[in-house]
């Protein structure tokens, strides 16, 4: 997820205590990123209306740790 700021995820996991919400975010998205790439496969049995469920919360994950990244950036000064 967003591999063009991996400098920045990796500072704000080195101050995790200040980031937690973020790591959470991180760690849900990956976590939907999983379960949904099993699903296309077919290793996990999901409706249409499931996966599509989980896309568009991966989706908005996705954009809420854009959003923390930005303004973890802009206040770091990276």
């Amino acid at each position: 997820m967003l591999h063009e700021y991996r400098d920045v995820i990796t500072h704000m996991k080195e101050n995790s205590a200040a980031n937690a919400h973020f790591l959470k975010i991180f760690d849900k998205h990956n976590e939907l990123d999983d379960q949904i790439t099993k699903a296309e496969k077919g290793d996990v049995l999901l409706t249409d209306l499931e996966l599509e469920t989980l896309k568009k919360e991966k989706l908005m994950l996705k954009d809420e740790a854009y959003a923390a990244i930005l303004k973890y950036k802009k206040e770091n000064n990276l």
